[in-house]
């Protein structure tokens, strides 16, 4: 049997993305941005039922707060409820204390809300990184079975191009915790990102098809993400930069297509996170260990200035 792929939601407003952060947006369009994020949560909802198909959604908990509803319309169609932090900071802006504190209230208030426990994590713009190590024993203190945010690329704003991109266990000074990375295609002696998100909008989608088929030739699972505004055309846009603009809304038109086309292709093998976790506990074959050793200081200098 192929391996699973695991479709994954990461549950935010639009003006809280990474290429948002330098803005402030007023409070009339925070107010339109959430209401098009529920509304479109819920098409994406109903195209996940017409397919008979469970995925697994990190939410951030400030939304099971205004949007509570919604979060427990997910839980009750069977869905997996994650958490995608409180507040959606990148975890280079908190301190080990600030993140511990927010990771918990996110927990608590989705688990509340829901009705379900919560067991994953996702971290903001996969912000889990050799500079942010010190998360990982916030991570196994934290009472979560597995993590998601390390991206086993090269990339400008996250990554640890050296991390397995199979699941491993992720270890600390204190524990291990599952680690469940998202999808990457190897090739040219590196990993290439193909997982979701702007690589979902931006590459053709045989480049998504070529990471899944590699990863279920070695009955690997594959980790897709995307998330709710890219499935919104008709949104306001951030006055964003060239570069930035590009990457955000390039290919929004084509999403909802592509993701049906997917939902298609691997209609026998999807599951959510959480079962994988579950059947990677059960199973006899050791999983990798790996260390995220934090960075040494002159390349802690540089993302400071970046």
């Amino acid at each position: 049997m192929p391996g699973p792929v695991v479709l994954s939601f990461d549950i935010e407003e639009h003006h809280r993305i990474e290429a948002a952060a330098h803005l402030t947006v007023s409070s009339e369009l925070q107010a339109t941005y959430a209401q098009r994020m529920e509304s479109t949560t819920r098409r994406l909802l109903g195209q996940l039922a017409s397919h008979d198909v469970l995925a697994t959604f990190y939410i951030v908990g400030e939304i099971a707060k205004s949007h509570p509803k919604l979060v427990q319309d997910i839980a009750a169609a069977g869905h997996e409820i994650g958490t995608h932090s409180h507040q959606h900071l990148r975890i280079h802006r908190m301190t080990p204390e600030s993140f511990t504190a927010d990771l918990r209230q996110s927990i608590d208030t989705l688990s509340q809300c829901a009705g379900v426990p919560v067991l994953g994590f996702r971290a903001p713009t996969f912000s889990v990184t050799r500079l942010t190590a010190w998360a990982v024993d916030v991570l196994i203190q934290s009472g979560l079975k597995y993590d998601s945010s390390i991206f086993s690329v090269r990339h400008d704003r996250y990554g640890v191009p050296d991390a397995p991109r199979f699941p491993y266990w992720l270890q600390g000074s204190t524990g291990r915790i599952l680690e469940l990375p998202p999808l990457t295609y190897r090739g040219l002696g590196r990993n290439w990102p193909v997982a979701g998100g702007g690589y979902f909008r931006l590459f053709p989608l045989a480049c998504l098809k070529a990471g899944v088929a590699q990863m279920q030739r070695t009955n690997q699972p594959s980790m897709l993400y995307v998330h709710p505004w890219e499935f919104d055309p008709g949104q306001p846009e951030l006055p964003l930069k060239a570069i930035s603009k590009f990457r955000t809304y390039h290919g929004i038109a084509n999403t909802t297509k592509r993701l049906d086309e997917v939902l298609k292709c691997y209609k026998n093998c999807f599951c959510r996170a959480i079962d994988v976790v579950e059947q990677l506990e059960k199973s006899s074959t050791p999983l990798e260990s790996f260390t995220l050793t934090a960075q040494q200081k002159a390349a802690a200098g540089a993302e400071q200035a970046r």
